[in-house]
């Protein structure tokens, strides 16, 4: 048993049954400050690591979105959960085509674990660019903002609700006998309406709407522009999606607390509807595959594979077909991508036009 697996035992033990919430928080904490969860001998891959071409692109983009705005100096460059600094390092290599940005920007990384700490600060060491480092967004001084959100709302903790002939209840995660198992509160708290069908279940991403109100209160006061890249769907949806991964491959959440990537799926309508509500545009979602190729990933996989080797050019397609493909075996469909940003930006690249009147 775990360290991680005996302290949840003992708090149930003492205090009753817990939240699911409230149980990702425990285990997501202890995860991702104790490894680097990614690559081949981690846990999960996201796409910054599968290829260049998404950062590049998303640097691109950001290019645009900065010229929209003014091109505004200082304007903070802001990214949470950066992972290992791919995808900072290569937007930041995209942006070198327009000098001036690069001198407008200030680098802010959002990130708790301190192993991600150092994988970020040695894969940002030759960027040029001094780079800070934050606990919370809220510490990122004030200022016009450009921030990138990828893979970072799924590995926050939901709630989940499930709909039964009394009403709404809770699930919570509780012992029986020395095992975890999931079960019920008896009445549920919150305005989550009636059920319509007995069984349904209803995530609600009380963190997830937090930040991202915290962050639209921001940006209409600051300007700016937030991009999130993530997997899920556009709701209103019903569904158990907590998941965990291990070694990349499906296990229970429950089994070992602590030493398993924990996401839920991410509810795109719930975010964009949280930053319409303080006065932002919200663009989108698209696809992820729609929005790469908006963006150009063909042709910028064509060109890397004029100069690659026979090898290097089948990893190239490979890495394309991996970000854009539909289905089982890519990212296209699954993954999504929304903007929310501040009322003098009407139009952004590669999204549609804002989905949500506010």
């Amino acid at each position: 048993m775990t360290s991680l697996g005996r302290h949840v035992r003992e708090l149930i033990a003492i205090e009753g049954p817990i939240t699911v919430e409230r149980y990702m928080s425990l285990c997501l904490r202890h995860y991702y400050a104790t490894r680097d969860p990614l690559g081949a001998g981690g846990d999960f891959t996201t796409a910054p690591e599968i290829s260049q071409m998404f950062g590049e692109l998303i640097g691109l983009w950001l290019l645009e979105v900065w010229s929209g705005m003014g091109r505004p100096n200082p304007v903070h460059l802001v990214e949470l959960g950066p992972g290992r600094g791919t995808l900072m390092a290569d937007l930041l290599r995209a942006a070198r085509l327009v000098p001036d940005f690069l001198t407008a920007a200030q680098v802010h990384l959002v990130e708790v674990s301190p192993a991600l700490r150092q994988r970020q600060q040695a894969t940002l060491a030759s960027s040029g660019l001094p780079v800070q480092w934050h606990e919370r967004l809220e510490d990122v001084p004030d200022g016009p903002l450009l921030l990138v959100a990828n893979e970072f709302f799924d590995a926050l903790p939901v709630r989940q609700f499930i709909a039964t002939e009394r009403g709404w209840c809770e699930r919570l995660v509780g012992l029986e006998g020395d095992r975890l198992i999931f079960g019920l509160r008896p009445e549920a708290e919150g305005p989550l309406g009636k059920p319509l069908r007995i069984g349904d279940v209803l995530e609600w991403p009380s963190l997830s709407i937090d930040i991202i109100q915290d962050l639209s209160r921001r940006l209409a006061r600051d300007t700016g522009a937030a991009l999130v890249i993530d997997y899920g769907y556009w709701g209103p949806a019903f569904g158990d999606t907590l998941q965990a991964l291990k070694k990349h491959t499906p296990v229970d959440p429950l089994e070992e607390p602590g030493e398993a990537d924990l996401t839920a799926h991410v509810d795109f309508h719930r975010l964009a509807q949280a930053a319409s509500a303080q006065g932002l545009y919200a663009h989108g979602p698209a696809s992820q595959r729609d929005f790469l190729l908006a963006l150009g990933i063909e042709a910028r996989a064509t060109s890397l594979k004029m100069r690659a080797t026979p090898a290097q050019a089948a990893d190239i397609e490979a890495a394309l077909a991996r970000l854009t493909e539909r289905g089982d075996k890519g990212m296209g469909d699954l993954f999504k991508v929304l903007a929310v940003t501040h009322k003098g930006l009407q139009a952004v690249p590669g999204l549609p036009p804002p989905s949500i009147a506010s």
